[in-house]
């Protein structure tokens, strides 16, 4: 998370140090930094609660936060360019922590955690879609199937144990791709995603279903044949 405060001078380095010491990121021996699972709990809960709020919703939770009327917390968001996924960082910190941390240091934990990003919830048979992405993909594919994704979600695994039979069903001439539900909050806003895995089937360019929880092949193939 970009600072709110112009004037704090926190420590990357003692920030990191905090962040390991914790529990919340890995350092392998090749100096590469991860997040943990269970930080990734964590952190899944509070990208629920917040990372689709709505922008009144967002910049009222920011002000909250650092205790700032609503017009300041606004310019602060425009300038130091927040958004959803640092304050989504900065929650989640600060419950995971169990010791006291000074603000200005959570801030830069937030920025430095959203900066590791772990590997990609979406399978790699998939193309992955990004939220400067997915409009571009849909207007060269009407007629395609988005899936969606997240980290430790046992519903998503159970489906991806089944992903080569639930491609099988596809349709010849239907596009299907994936998202990380947790990284596209733009996507999870514009069609109302509030779970993973889910399945969005677009016909002529329009989301004709959308359906969450985890779906055998066969509930798949139903759900193709209603659609296409």
């Amino acid at each position: 998370m970009a600072a709110t405060n112009p004037n704090h001078h926190a420590d990357p380095e003692t920030a990191l140090d905090t962040l390991i010491a914790a529990g919340a990121v890995e350092e392998a021996p090749d100096g590469t930094l991860t997040t943990t699972d269970e930080f990734e709990k964590t952190l899944a809960i509070y990208h629920d609660i917040y990372g689709a709020v709505s922008n009144e919703e967002f910049e009222n939770t920011v002000a909250e936060l650092f205790g700032l009327d609503s017009e300041t917390a606004n310019e602060r968001i425009e300038k130091f360019d927040i958004g959803r996924e640092d304050v989504v960082a900065y929650l989640a910190t600060q419950s995971f922590l169990d010791i006291p941390v000074e603000q200005d240091l959570l801030v830069v934990m937030a920025g430095l955690l959203v900066e590791i990003t772990p590997s990609s919830s979406v399978p790699e048979e998939l193309t992955e879609l990004a939220d400067d992405t997915f409009e571009a993909f849909l207007e060269e594919n009407p007629d395609a199937v988005i899936t969606v994704w997240r980290r430790n979600c046992a519903p998503c695994d159970a489906m991806k144990e089944e992903l080569d039979a639930l491609l099988e069903r596809v349709p010849d001439g239907v596009a299907i791709a994936g998202v990380d539900g947790e990284e596209v909050g733009e996507f999870c806003r514009t069609f109302d995603v509030d779970a993973a895995p889910s399945i969005l089937c677009f016909r002529a360019g329009d989301l004709k279903e959308h359906e969450s929880g985890r779906r055998s092949p066969d509930e798949v193939s139903d759900i193709f044949g209603r659609v296409y």
